[in-house]
């Protein structure tokens, strides 16, 4: 993307004599008006001000507990000099003219800092400029305070909603001056989450929730083998089902349309269904598994190559492993569900999307409209995890609703989800190191083994180097003299898309574990030996000294419990994390997590400490129960009796601190989970003796 002054992020417009509106964008290629042609530009947000003084943020991306619809008002509030209390937030559709909506990538606030804070400091002076016209006065006469613009001669004031007329007609300044992070009054505080009355009182629509007049429910029934189709169905028992309406069939399987969700859900029960379980019907997890296996003595694809790692490192101490993770499934407590009405060659759709933009296309795509004759409304999330940035679920729902001539309300089951959904790449991770005689690292590698999920989605002949196999193990930050990175993409029939922090779930695992393995080798402290490969000015090296020192690393533990400390740099941000865990009889149960991240500048300490909290716990869930299996070609688990996750009375005590500084804004919620699993695993083994090496832990 181009580099643009400034005065490119914003564009001003009267609403109809009512107000001041900008349009604060990622700068693409144009502006536009209430009721132009959009296509022109891609704004990102807007930011709107009324008569009254009330300022409306349009958020153009998705709520999913993170935060966002709070987070990003902070930014503009800060700049704008306005009272909290006048903020109000507007969710908008899935459009291009919003620029990327993707939430994802933990991307949300650092893709808007600079936009957003833009957006206020240029309303702001524009107010100014509009208040010192009115009082005949030098703009440096004026201040902006409260949402006022208050005359410094004389103490007088005049409220943003008697400006925004007069503002409107202004010129828009260019390279207004931001605010120095000592003078904010917002960023940084703890505001209370604006969304969370409405879903505390049950006010919230999430997508599960929403009700359309005149809708009716569907459920699918889909072939229990990955890849299958139906050759044949009988729905005589189903038709017989009180409250079912119609079958239909449609691209993924059979859809029962009834007007309820349970006479749906019994509706689909009660079909028959004569299906051809296609090519991986026999396909099961050890097979997937041999296939990863085999490439373990293959080299693999080069990543990253640094120093001379080929060489001979005969005369050194040498040590290999090999990690191993399994697929997994995203399991957001609420399963999938879109409304969508599709008539007069037009489709409308509500949904707890995370990629609208793509919904949109993907819908357009499989029913053959233009993208112009779909709207996408983005509701409430009830988790996601990077699982709704998937469509299928919505093509779906647009699919019975144009097969049928009904609003469809489509509601997937847990088991749906579970077995028909998609899953993080199961991969193996070959290591190799060496440490001298002096016990420093002079080499390291890893090749990771895995399907590649941009190759599966997009391309299939995307070279290793360019793929996504890398992240959380390529450019790290110490100081190893020879360095291989390399990669195998080992293809699937299971399907595989992003899962929250992504390769950064398994990568950092093997690594940091492995880091671990040297340190022993080497007769070192595990601390002690990655502090000693940092540079002394690295934001990785301070967390880690901080974690160490706030954890209380050097305190004796009693038998049977262990500390494991790892790091990790992802998304932006840097993290240091220090497991406690008992491990009595084979058991293992974590007691306390000692988190410190640097993400840069804080928007607002409460939700940063909430994301990291979440992405502890659901961390600890793939570190230690759950795992996907697959068997004649599907998924064998159905439901959280099998797909176990962490319960509320095995959380461990959760210390967090936040390094205070004024770097760049970085990532959060996914950057919480990239050290967990490795300091839990070397605390096992401090207090074991037993390596893990394999995820879910087995101790028996």
């Amino acid at each position: 993307m181009k580099k643009q002054s400034r005065r490119e992020f914003i564009k001003v417009f009267t609403m109809s004599g009512t107000g001041l509106f900008l349009a604060a964008y990622t700068p693409m290629n144009g502006f536009f008006k209430p009721g132009d042609d959009p296509k022109i530009f891609s704004p990102s947000v807007y930011l709107k001000i009324d008569n009254n003084g009330i300022v409306t943020i349009i958020v153009h991306r998705s709520e999913l507990g993170q935060g966002v619809r709070t987070s990003l008002p902070m930014l503009v509030a800060e700049e704008l000099e306005v009272e909290w209390e006048n903020i109000r937030v507007e969710q908008a559709d899935g459009h291009p003219k919003y620029g990327n909506q993707t939430t994802g990538g933990s991307q949300s606030i650092r893709k808007s800092y600079e936009p957003f804070r833009v957006a206020g400091a240029t309303a702001r002076e524009m107010l100014i400029a509009a208040a010192a016209i009115k009082w005949g006065v030098d703009v440096k006469k004026c201040y902006a305070e409260k949402g006022y613009i208050v005359n410094k001669s004389n103490g007088k004031k005049l409220s943003y909603g008697e400006l925004v007329d007069e503002a409107s007609k202004l010129p828009v300044p260019e390279n207004v001056l931001l605010k120095d992070p000592e003078d904010f009054q917002i960023i940084g505080k703890r505001i209370h989450r604006t969304d969370t009355p409405d879903k505390i009182y049950g006010k919230a629509k999430f997508g599960i929730d929403l009700v359309i007049p005149g809708m009716y429910y569907a459920a699918v029934q889909r072939c229990p083998a990955i890849g299958g189709s139906a050759k044949s169905f009988n729905d005589s028992k189903t038709k017989s089902i009180n409250g079912v309406v119609d079958v239909v069939k449609i691209s993924r399987g059979i859809a029962v349309i009834a007007n309820s969700t349970w006479s749906s859900f019994k509706g689909k029960d009660a079909l028959v269904v004569d299906w051809d379980l296609g090519p991986n019907a026999n396909v099961n997890s050890e097979i997937i598994r041999k296939n990863l296996e085999s490439k373990l003595n293959e080299e693999g694809s080069d990543i990253e190559i640094i120093g001379k790692p080929n060489s001979d490192f005969s005369n050194n101490i040498n040590i290999e492993a090999v990690y191993e993770v399994p697929f997994l499934a995203h399991a957001p407590m609420e399963p999938m569900t879109c409304i969508a009405e599709v008539k007069n060659g037009k489709a409308e759709l509500w949904a707890p999307s995370q990629n609208p933009q793509g919904l949109r296309s993907d819908v357009a795509k499989a029913l053959g409209f233009n993208e112009d004759d779909v709207i996408v409304h983005v509701v409430f999330a009830g988790g996601a995890f990077g699982r709704k940035l998937v469509s299928e679920y919505g093509i779906e729902a647009a699919e019975i609703s144009k097969a049928s001539g009904k609003i469809i309300k489509l509601t997937w089951t847990r088991e749906d989800d579970m077995k028909h959904g998609v899953f993080r790449p199961a991969s193996m991770h070959k290591l190799k190191g060496a440490v001298d005689g002096n016990g420093n690292p002079v080499l390291f590698g890893h090749h990771v083994i895995a399907e590649s999920i941009s190759a599966q989605r997009f391309y299939r002949a995307l070279p290793v180097k360019d793929s996504d196999l890398g992240e959380g193990t390529k450019k790290l930050s110490y100081k190893i003299p020879n360095i291989k990175i390399s990669g195998s993409i080992v293809p699937t029939h299971v399907p595989v898309s992003w899962y929250r922090s992504v390769y950064h779930t398994q990568n950092p695992f093997a690594v940091e574990s492995f880091l671990d393995e040297m340190a022993f080798a080497a007769n070192k402290d595990p601390y002690e030996f990655r502090k000693k490969m940092l540079p002394d000015n690295s934001r990785l090296k301070a967390v880690l000294i901080k974690a160490a020192e706030k954890s209380g690393w050097y305190n004796k533990l009693e038998a049977g419990k262990g500390r494991g400390i790892a790091c990790a740099e992802c998304y932006e941000s840097y993290i240091a994390q220090v497991a406690e865990v008992t491990v009595i009889n084979n058991k293992v149960k974590v007691d306390k997590v000692t988190c410190v991240i640097d993400c840069g500048i804080v928007i607002n300490p409460d939700s940063v400490e909430a994301q990291l909290e979440g992405a502890i716990g659901f961390a600890l869930s793939y570190v230690l129960k759950s795992k996907i299996t697959i068997e004649n070609g599907g998924v064998a688990e159905s439901n959280f009796d099998e797909y176990e996750i962490l319960t509320l009375n095995e959380m461990p005590k959760v210390e967090i601190e936040i390094m205070k500084n004024t770097y760049k804004v970085g990532g959060v919620g996914e950057t919480g989970i990239a050290a967990l699993a490795p300091a839990v695993c070397n605390a096992i083994f401090a207090a074991s003796g037993k390596r893990i090496r394999r995820l879910p832990v087995e101790l028996s």
